[in-house]
């Protein structure tokens, strides 16, 4: 049996086991005994995992998908999660786990975002990506792809550019190249700073990324004494992820 790639669900089934094997290697496997990986396909990453010593979860949607992966993998039978976008982490586990997976292009900024709403419960994620969300991912200022999933990644985990994938390993291919990154958690909270605020304030920097943030930041009103502040003088790709935290606590301490 052999599942067809759905155009519709952003399916590119990865068929080179030793790339497989490179991606399940690079999680640490520490401090958690639960890893979910997202959109198992064919299971070319879940057979490697398997052979870990933790248990493991797959998120599908896919009905052609789930009924090959309970065919060739039994073990997975009660571990086959439906929606990574729809799940209630709490209920899928009480302590942390991490998240692995070569991801649907046409969802992948969508995981991430889901992944940083979770932060708590997720210490790690290892995800194959288009190469271009990837490096978005891992930019730093000044990058003409720094922006929003930047800072606000990398506010909360470390990020690593692990290595780029070609596209003739897929099936199909795509018309893109791909590449393999991994987040670490460091914090999963900013002191004096919540996590609604923090993202609004990094969107309207970065929805008129020409302006300053004098003007692109008009949108949240901003308080008279931080008027006069440098850092609006700046256009928000000019600004550090640490850059950002601080303008984000001024702004709250007024």
């Amino acid at each position: 049996m052999k599942v067809k790639p759905k155009k519709h669900l952003g399916q590119h089934f990865l068929n080179d086991r030793n790339i497989a094997s490179k991606i399940v290697d690079s999680l640490s496997y520490h401090p958690y005994d639960l890893v979910l990986e997202v959109g198992p396909g064919m299971g070319v990453l879940t057979q490697f995992l398997l052979q870990k010593q933790v248990k493991v979860y797959v998120a599908e949607i896919d009905k052609e998908s789930v009924d090959y992966l309970k065919i060739n993998y039994p073990q997975l039978e009660k571990n086959i999660v439906g929606d990574f976008l729809k799940l209630e982490f709490d209920e899928l586990c009480s302590d942390n786990f991490a998240v692995i997976g070569n991801f649907p292009y046409n969802i992948s900024s969508q995981i991430v975002f889901k992944i940083l709403e979770n932060k708590h419960k997720i210490p790690e994620m290892v995800g194959m990506f288009q190469k271009e969300v990837a490096e978005r991912i891992a930019a730093q200022k000044g990058n003409k792809t720094y922006g929003i999933l930047s800072v606000f990644t990398q506010a909360y985990y470390n990020v690593e550019y692990l290595f780029t994938v070609h596209e003739n390993v897929f099936t199909p291919p795509p018309k893109v190249k791909s590449a393999v990154i991994r987040l670490i958690r460091y914090r999963d909270n900013i002191e004096g700073v919540e996590d609604e605020f923090f993202l609004k304030l990094i969107k309207a920097g970065f929805n008129q990324r020409r302006k300053t943030l004098r003007n692109a930041l008009k949108v949240l009103s901003i308080p008279p004494s931080l008027e006069s502040h440098g850092f609006l003088n700046l256009r928000a790709e000019q600004l550090s992820v640490d850059d950002f935290i601080d303008l984000a606590r001024l702004w709250n301490s007024k």
